[in-house]
This record gives structure tokens, sequence and C-alpha cells, in this order.
């Protein structure tokens, strides 16, 4: 993509992403989609649930390329998901979404109110969670180990995609050195398409 393109829009185009990786995981589940064989199909949701949490962890930095780099390099490394948190936290500690209720408003001359989720959401500990155990099925089972639960992620599979509809579905992001915070829509009446809005943050004092 051009670097002419603002960040917001690069953002917007990682969401739209996650969105078909989303509608993939929904053939599987719901559309009578396989792979083929159980497993394979196990392991194919499985591969889209951890390309959508990179795209999370990572789409909240690309409005500061140098920031970005610092963690990119050596991405394709972790296998620990905790010290991704960390590593990302250490170069913006708000990159993680901020779900949200966007409300009608009660109070005179305000069309509606952000209130901000407190449950029901795929939050940090759901995402490690969850990036350890994907990350186990990219390869291929030891035959003297233990054998791979397949069941345990078939059981799985609805409520973490419930908990990251959650998220993502109306949420905020902050930026690293910005003051201005984004308000993305997944979607909304009549539209499928992913809508962005920029807020400047209003300091008290």
């Amino acid at each position: 993509m051009s670097k002419r393109v603002p960040p917001i829009n690069l953002y917007a185009a990682q969401m739209r992403e996650i969105k078909r990786r989303t509608q993939v995981i929904d053939h599987f589940l719901y559309k009578g989609g396989n792979a083929l064989f159980q497993p394979t199909t196990t392991e194919t949701i499985c591969l889209q649930f951890r390309k959508i949490l990179e795209l999370i962890a990572f789409s909240s930095l690309i409005a500061n390329k140098a920031k970005y780099s610092e963690i990119h390099s050596n991405f394709a490394s972790h296998w620990n998901a905790e010290l991704l948190l960390k590593d990302l936290a250490r170069v913006n500690p708000e990159f993680y979404p901020k779900p949200i209720d966007d409300r009608p408003s009660n109070v005179p001359g305000m069309k509606s109110e952000w209130v901000h989720v407190s449950e029901g959401y795929l939050t940090k500990e759901d995402f490690i969670h969850i990036y350890k155990k994907c990350g186990g099925m990219l390869h291929a089972a030891n035959p003297y180990g233990s054998k791979v639960g397949h069941h345990y992620f078939d059981k799985s599979f609805p409520d973490w995609r419930r908990k990251l509809i959650r998220l993502l579905n109306c949420h905020q992001v902050h930026l690293v050195g910005e003051t201005d915070i984004w308000l993305i829509n997944m979607q909304e009446d009549g539209d499928d398409e992913v809508h962005f809005y920029t807020f400047g943050l209003v300091e008290n004092g």
C-alpha cells in the first residue's frame, strides 16, 4: 500500500482482513465447510484464529512504522504470547482494542454515549490462551508425545468467535504518541463495511 494512505485507513484494512478470516471460520463452523478431514478442518480454523490475533496485536501500531519495526523483526519467533503482549505494551501500553457500546444518550445535546464493555469480550488473558493453543496446532504432533485433543478446539471455537466479535464490533484504538483516539465500527446499519472516526481527547483541568 502507498505510504500516503492515512494510518486509520490502513487500520481499517486490517479490520477488513479480520472480517474475511472470520467468514472463513464461519464457513467451517456453520456452513458445512470442511478440509476433507476433521483434524485438518480443526487445524485450518486454528490458523485463522491465530492470524486474527496477530492482526489485532499489530494493527494499532501501524501509525508509527519505526515503533512497529521494533516488534515486527522478532515476531516470527514468538511462541510465548505473554512475551509478545509485553513487547507490544512496551511500544504502546494501550495497544489492545477497547470494546465499547455506542448507545443513544439521555444527555441533552448528545446523540450517543460510549459505554465501555466490561465482560464477554476477548480479554488479554483469552488472547494468550488462544494464541498458545492455536500455535500448538500449527505443527505435526510428536508420535511419542501426548495426543492433540481436537474435540477441545471444536467445542471452544464458537465461544472464541463470540468473544472476538464482542471485542471488535465497536472499539476504540489508542495510538503511540497521539492525543486522538479512533472509533471503529465493524459494521453499521444497512452496511457491512468497516467504518472509522477520529475523536480528540478532552482533558480535564
